[in-house]
């Protein structure tokens, strides 16, 4: 049995994607990372709403939508919370819009679907019976959320609505929020100092759940997702085989990547980790 993972006010802890025909993205992403599926509750009344598993536990949601030919499918990223009425009027006075909620997702929780100053939709999450994701860091698995932006007050409005750190590192720039690591060692990852020591990351990046980053260019701000492979290459080859496309591939410090748009059209990373020295 593994324990719960929890996530504090203010962590990423959700995320899922809604495609036009479900069960052409169950098998799209079940081939490419082994997932299994079960039918839920969504968070924001989806006729239609799969939770993805990976080795038993959570990993994803999938939900039924009919796509706009201007907007294609996007992975959604949910942000913990503990009161979903209080931060939705955080980001109100912050100048950022709620587009809807709190809506209830039965027993698992209650979501509100929100609108950063720049364009940048993201969601919340108060938990109930769903804590969040459970499968992370492995392969198969959401590893980062990133967002991707050329506004620079966007770290002011996070910083006003979850307390969130913004740390430039020279090669790209972290976000933490703080206290997040000493959460997770006093819950399921003990030994995470250590551990991220061994490896000598940056100062700090214990607290880390996402990146700042650019935009694709000529696209709008987003928020978008990561998720960890054993092997990129052997990922993006799979992704294709099973009809999806890569779209770019870059090698950096600390990763080998590759951007893959689904048969559908959502978006998202592919990351193998590679530290340097191995």
């Amino acid at each position: 049995m593994h324990e719960t993972r929890t996530y504090p006010e203010g962590v990423p802890s959700w995320i899922d994607i809604e495609q036009p025909d479900l069960p052409a993205a169950m098998a799209f992403y079940g081939g490419l990372f082994g997932w299994s599926f079960e039918s839920a509750e969504g968070p924001h009344g989806d006729a239609a709403y799969v939770v993805a598993r990976h080795d038993g536990r959570e990993a994803a949601g999938l939900a039924a939508h009919d796509a706009s030919p201007d907007a294609p499918p996007t992975w959604n990223t949910y942000v913990a919370v503990t009161d979903a009425e209080a931060a939705a009027q955080r980001i109100v006075d912050a100048g950022g819009t709620v587009r809807t909620g709190p809506v209830e997702a039965g027993r698992a929780g209650r979501a509100v679907m929100a609108i950063d100053p720049a364009g940048a939709a993201f969601r919340l999450w108060e938990a109930g019976t769903l804590a969040g994701v459970q499968a992370v860091n492995e392969p198969g698995a959401w590893n980062f959320a990133y967002l991707q932006t050329t506004d620079a007050a966007e770290p002011a409005f996070y910083t006003r609505v979850f307390g969130w750190e913004f740390a430039d590192l020279g090669f790209s720039t972290l976000i933490r929020a703080p206290g997040y690591g000493d959460h997770l060692a006093a819950t399921v990852d003990p030994h995470i100092r250590e551990r991220q020591a061994g490896v000598a990351t940056p100062q700090g990046f214990e607290d880390a759940m996402a990146w700042l980053a650019p935009p694709p260019a000529d696209e709008p701000s987003q928020w978008h997702i990561s998720f960890t492979v054993a092997d990129r290459d052997d990922t993006a080859a799979a992704a294709e085989r099973l009809g999806g496309r890569v779209l770019s591939s870059i090698d950096t410090d600390w990763t080998r990547d590759a951007v893959i748009r689904d048969p559908q059209g959502g978006r998202f990373t592919a990351s193998q980790f590679v530290p340097p020295g191995r």
